[in-house]
Order: structure tokens, then sequence, then C-alpha cells
């Protein structure tokens, strides 16, 4: 293969038959070598750069990553009431991020839920919710996510989760009806633990 490419890359006034001096032959097919290996580790080295930026690019953590608390001061539930106590954590498996939820209810029960999911749109089982029974997940832009939750395959609310710039504070606006058909609008703040 580098006679053939020798061969097309000869300089012009050199042909096999052209008599000379040997040196020059030999000098001319020594550069042309050289600029042939020159591309090869020029473009073997763009390649590298390409496949390791993606990398790096692929494997920035998703700040959603880790335990956060319900801050209830600055929360809002519309039309109420608020749960006494809210803790998320989410974390990486094989098979997308795992979310766990526990807490305490007005009344005074227990809540818990828990669900793994990927942001591409597709529906994933979640426990813990009366409103609710699957959530599907997009990736809006940078750190916003929309969240569909749906009864029994019917849609019956979105959320809109960001996280700050500084990663230590967490927003969930939620807008549906819940599993008597009362409409809700709450704001869920949590803190990074």
């Amino acid at each position: 293969m580098c006679a053939r490419i020798l061969a097309v890359r000869r300089p012009k006034g050199l042909s096999p038959s052209t008599e000379g001096n040997q040196t020059t032959k030999e000098s001319v097919n020594k550069v042309t070598i050289m600029n042939n290996i020159s591309r090869l580790i020029a473009i073997a080295m763009i390649f590298a750069l390409g496949v390791g930026t993606a990398a790096v690019a692929g494997s920035t953590p998703d700040p959603v990553m880790g335990t956060w608390n319900l801050d209830l001061a600055k929360s809002k539930f519309t039309p109420g009431p608020a749960p006494k106590s809210q803790t998320r954590t989410y974390a990486e498996t094989a098979d997308g991020i795992a979310l766990t939820y526990s807490g305490v209810a007005t009344d005074g029960s227990s809540i818990s839920g828990k669900s793994t999911f990927k942001y591409d749109g597709k529906d994933y089982a979640i426990t813990g919710s009366p409103d609710f029974d699957t959530l599907s997940l997009k990736r809006l832009k940078g750190n916003t996510i929309r969240s569909v939750q749906k009864k029994n395959g019917k849609v019956i609310g979105s959320t809109v989760r960001k996280i700050s710039a500084d990663g230590k504070v967490l927003t969930l606006t939620s807008n549906g009806k819940d599993a008597k058909g009362a409409g809700y609008h709450n704001v869920m703040v949590f803190d990074k633990q």
C-alpha cells in the first residue's frame, strides 16, 4: 500500500523511467513518506481528541445525584396541604437513574416510593403515589427536566425539575389533577444534603 501511495504522490518530473541522481529520488521518497506519516498522525490526534472530548462530555455526572431534603418554608402547595417532610435520593444504576423518596404526610402517615428511569420520554413505573403509576422524562436543556405523570395510561400531570447553577437547590414545579380529579399546583424546593 505504501508503494501505491508513493506512486500516486511522486512529484512531477520524476517517473520510474527518470534517470538521475539516485540520492534525489531517495530524498523525495523520504519526504513523501514523512508527509504521509505526518498526515496520519494529525488525523489520529484529531480523532483521539474528538473521542476524548465526547467521553468527558458523556461522563459529566447528573447534578441531581445525591440526597435532597424538602424545605417547607420555601415550598408552596396549592390547594394543599403540605407533607410534614420528604427526602429524595437519586442514584445512577445500570438501568438508569434510581429515585427513592420517603417522608411523612400531613396526617402523620409514612409516604414512600421509587422508580428507575432514563431521560428518553418512555414510560417508567413508579410506586408510592395514589395519583399516578408511570412517569416519562425528557431533558429540556441543561439542568432542566420535564416529567409527565400518567395513571392507567392517561396523562394526569407534569413536573418541571430544575437544579440551581450551584447544584444546591432542586425545584419541582408540578401541575395536574389528583386521584379525585382536583387540580393542584405545587412548587417543592429541596436542599442538597
